[in-house]
């Protein structure tokens, strides 16, 4: 068995920070569309769209990351990413590129960081020399988060 030298991920902007996630994990990048409200969601859930006859959550990860509110711009994406059990939209301000790294340069989250997106991260890694904060999208819902949108949808 041959082990993973060197990882591709899809590098995007939220507000002026640069973050990424495994290439793999994207089923496709898209312009918003019209969402559908959902009652009763968490505040980070912008509501729902339908992807050719599936119907997918938004997640919104500056409200997931208690970032500022964005205004929208033609830049803005959706990241449509598979979770174990549920595909779901990721709204990003902007993808700029997918690059390829090392695994041996990526490194753990700095110890100092503390807070929701720490919690959410896999590691960071330099491109260039901009620090890229590598997102773990298993750890972007809690189990109990990942039943309450499918019972949602």
């Amino acid at each position: 068995m041959t082990s993973v030298t060197e990882i591709q991920i899809a590098c995007f902007r939220l507000i002026d920070d640069l973050y990424a996630v495994d290439i793999m994990r994207i089923k496709e990048i898209i312009r918003p569309q019209r969402l559908t409200n959902l009652p009763k969601a968490p505040s980070f859930i912008d509501g729902v769209i339908n992807l050719r006859g599936s119907v997918i959550p938004v997640v919104d990860l500056r409200k997931r990351f208690d970032m500022p509110a964005r205004d929208p711009g033609s830049s803005t994406r959706l990241l449509i990413v598979r979770l174990s059990a549920q595909t779901i939209g990721l709204v990003v301000d902007d993808v700029t590129e997918v690059i390829t790294v090392p695994v041996s340069d990526i490194k753990p989250p700095p110890a100092v960081s503390d807070g929701l997106i720490a919690d959410h991260l896999l590691g960071v890694c330099l491109h260039g020399d901009i620090l890229v904060m590598l997102l773990d999208i298993d750890r972007l819902l809690n189990a109990n988060e990942v039943n309450a949108l499918g019972s949602l949808t």
